[in-house]
């Protein structure tokens, strides 16, 4: 429901722009000269083990086998088949991961935005997060160079499964991150030799339309997906919408090796509606804020004037890769190559004013492994190499009332990134097996600050009447120029035992590596919520300050000892994992009690505990339940500052249950919980705290027949008021704007249809 806007109707906010229907276009005739060319390959693009696909396997076997490999590997893994995620009228994030232990996702403005995504804490201070996480679609990231990755480009309706490798795990894929990384696997003609459609739509004025057309054709397949979401939103100044299509091609050229082209294309749009202080959340949870109201004792509820400012970001990828899997004997290698270009606007409060990046990226792969004469075990070896390389030109402009102000930034941001990765998997006895690996990783971060002018222009509104703008001001120009360069070797030491059939306990320690982006290097400063960077009093234009800061920031890095155990056992399924993670010079993401960027900092040592905990039951032929538990215990170590306090934005308990029933027939019913019990941290000195919640909602599918299905959902049914999230300050004030309020109680329905 939008009654602040500074965009004009038609913009690409609202509607699908011409350059995106153009950029499709292009896609639909690159996806056809593709599929005389590319060919197929792994039915799981982007698992550990890479096996060629067999062109008559069923989806359920293969689904099984790449399930199996991940619940065969020492250490926190998960697969989420599609049909596991909910039937949601919007599939989000939060939505998809509903239900995976160790994985925590807390919306901030309820749809295909920028949620906050993290596992075991890693870039859990970011607002937005933007690294801390390796994203792959296909084994390919979307990442760019630098690690960083833009969140509401992920796409769980277009995945026909995900898998989440947590912590170390994630360095058989090359990560160089903390927290992990998750691999979309899209369908392919293949698995999916059929037509989708789906629309569906409901509060807040939500609309979904997808549909999906796959083929086989002798050793030949191809497979086209496209979506499009919009919806008003909760709040008053929620806009958001995307648009994404995205296709694959391939063919088994012998027995001995596939190949596969895969293409993809999103188009991102979403207004900020910024945060609320905890009275406006609890009095009027669908408002925004208007920034600080100055009394004659000072300025209270200080925060982003979001009616004036109109924050928003758009954005646009396109992706493009191949992957070409040989096998023989027992020798698999698989080559992969991809290409992004990435769009992306920003338009931040006035504080930080807008930033404009345009930027590609050049990824390639090669995996070797040697399998195990017993099918049923690990590789004996397997081993990756991972390079990539990114340009991209940086823009910052002043953010006068919502639009384009006085050009005061340009950067060429260069960055570039090799791990290396090899393992062995030796079996010391029938159950036991042991896994000692190497991983290696180089990272270069290179800015040239190409800013041409002896100054930079400010601007600033007056605190006690925000619309009014004060004379303009500028500050001298300083060079934001630097070359970083960060590497690390990691080793890592795991011991498998299998004591029966499905089940494995495994204990590990492992060393990790992530260097800073270039979000963490380069950042604003030293504005205010009515004021520019290099503007920290409004009123004193002629008040010489930085604009930037290029903090001197090292690689965080930890040492991790983790164990679990994973198995079946009647009607239970389970999956328990603890890890305790010593870190050094973890990268935080500090703002004052206004909200403003403070720029990144190491903090000295920080350390990570806890507990991640899935727990499936089949009740009855018809009933099954399930739940997930994770705890976090994340905190500083004897910080002379900080002391031992809890890291913010860290939810210490949180736990998603759900209960599936089929009742009568073709109809299924679901009621899922998503419970926060303890209070969370919103600034580092443990001053602010978002309060406990308990969310509930229901879910309905009715299945017609083998060609039509309808389903509805009420989320939020008793309509609690709470914040699903906040931003993540150094130090709060009671009264300050940080609460982002979670959706109040919606009704969606739709229908599918099969061909």
């Amino acid at each position: 429901m939008k009654q602040y806007s500074g965009t004009q109707p038609g913009s690409r906010l609202f509607f699908i722009p011409w350059r995106t229907a153009c950029s499709g276009s292009m896609f639909m005739l690159v996806f056809f000269m593709a599929s005389q060319i590319c060919y197929a390959q792994s039915a799981t693009p982007g698992a550990t083990l890479l096996k060629p696909i067999v062109i008559t396997a069923p989806r359920e076997e293969d689904s099984f086998s790449s399930r199996t490999k991940l619940e065969s590997l020492p250490g926190g893994t998960s697969y989420i088949a599609a049909e596991e995620m909910p039937g949601a009228a919007n599939l989000t994030a939060s939505k998809a991961f509903f239900g995976t232990p160790g994985l925590i996702v807390q919306d901030f403005f309820g749809g295909n935005d920028q949620p906050r995504i993290q596992i075991r804490g890693s870039g859990l201070q970011q607002n937005p997060v933007e690294r801390g996480i390796l994203v792959l679609q296909n084994g390919l990231p979307i990442n760019r160079a630098d690690g960083s990755y833009i969140v509401g480009f992920i796409n769980p309706r277009q995945a026909e499964a995900i898998e989440v490798y947590r912590g170390y795990m994630a360095n058989r894929l090359s990560a160089n991150v903390l927290g992990g990384a998750l691999n979309f696997i899209s369908p392919s003609g293949i698995t999916s030799p059929n037509t989708r459609m789906m629309i569906s739509g409901g509060s807040f004025g939500q609309l979904n339309l997808s549909g999906q057309a796959g083929a086989t054709s002798g050793d030949f397949d191809g497979l086209i997906q496209a979506d499009f979401n919009r919806r008003d939103g909760y709040r008053d100044y929620n806009d958001s919408r995307r648009f994404s299509v995205s296709g694959n091609a391939g063919w088994h050229l012998s027995e001995d090796v596939t190949t596969r082209l895969f293409a993809s294309y999103t188009d991102l749009g979403f207004d900020v509606a910024g945060p609320l202080s905890k009275d406006q959340l609890k009095s009027s949870p669908r408002s925004v804020s208007a920034g600080p109201v100055v009394i004659p004792a000072g300025a209270i509820y200080p925060g982003p004037n979001v009616i004036r400012d109109q924050p928003e970001r758009t954005a646009s990828q396109f992706l493009v890769g191949s992957r070409t899997t040989l096998q023989f004997d027992r020798h698999i290698l698989d080559l992969a190559l991809g290409f992004t270009h990435t769009d992306d606007t920003f338009r931040f409060p006035v504080s930080s004013g807008i930033r404009e990046t345009r930027g590609s990226d050049l990824t390639g792969v090669i995996r070797y492994t040697i399998e195990s004469t017993d099918k049923n075990a690990l590789p004996i070896f397997e081993s990756a190499a991972y390079y990539t390389a990114g340009w991209a030109d940086r823009k910052n402009y002043l953010n006068r009332s919502g639009t384009k102000g006085e050009h005061f930034g340009s950067n060429k941001l260069d960055a570039t990134t090799l791990s290396l990765h090899a393992n062995l998997n030796i079996p010391i006895h029938r159950n036991l097996t042991l896994t000692p690996a190497i991983s290696y990783s180089r990272a270069t971060r290179d800015n040239k600050d190409t800013y041409d002018s002896p100054t930079r222009p400010t601007l600033a509104y007056r605190p006690n009447d925000p619309t009014q703008l004060l004379p303009g001001g500028a500050v001298p120009y300083d060079s934001t120029r630097y070359k970083r360069s960060f590497d690390s070797w990691n080793p890592s030491l795991a011991m498998t035992f299998r004591p029966a059939a499905g089940q494995t306990l495994f204990t590990a320690i492992s060393q990790s590596f992530e260097p800073p982006t270039h979000d963490d290097l380069l950042a604003t400063v030293n504005g205010t919520p009515n004021s520019s960077a290099g503007r920290p009093n409004p009123a004193n234009s002629a008040l010489p300050a930085a604009v930037f800061v290029t903090p001197d920031l090292k690689a965080q890095t930890a040492m991790t000892l983790e164990g679990g155990w994973r198995g079946s056992h009647g009607i239970f399924t389970w999956d328990a994992v603890a890890y305790y993670a010593w870190i050094d010079n973890e990268l935080l993401s500090l703002r004052d009690e206004s909200g403003v960027s403070l720029g990144s900092v190491n903090a000295d040592k920080t350390t990570h505990l806890g507990i991640e905990l899935g727990l499936k039951a089949q009740l009855t032929e018809h009933l099954l339940a399930r739940i997930a538990y994770t705890y976090q215990d994340f905190r500083f170590d004897n910080d002379p500052v900080r002391n031992n306090n809890q890291l913010a934005g860290a939810p210490p308990h949180f736990i998603q249950t759900q209960l599936q029933a089929r009742i009568i027939g073709n109809l299924v019913m679901q009621a899922a919980v998503k419970w926060v019990p303890a209070r969370i941290p919103v600034d580092n000195m443990n001053t602010l705290y978002v309060d406990p919640y308990a969310i509930l909602d229901l879910r309905a599918e009715y299945r017609f027949n083998r060609n039509f299905t309808v389903f509805g959902e009420t989320t939020n049914l008793f309509n609690k008021t709470y914040a699903s999230s906040s931003l993540v300050v150094d130090q709060a004030r009671s009264d300050q704007a940080v609460f982002l309020p979670g959706d109040g109680r919606a009704f969606f329905a739709g229908i599918k249809a099969t061909f």
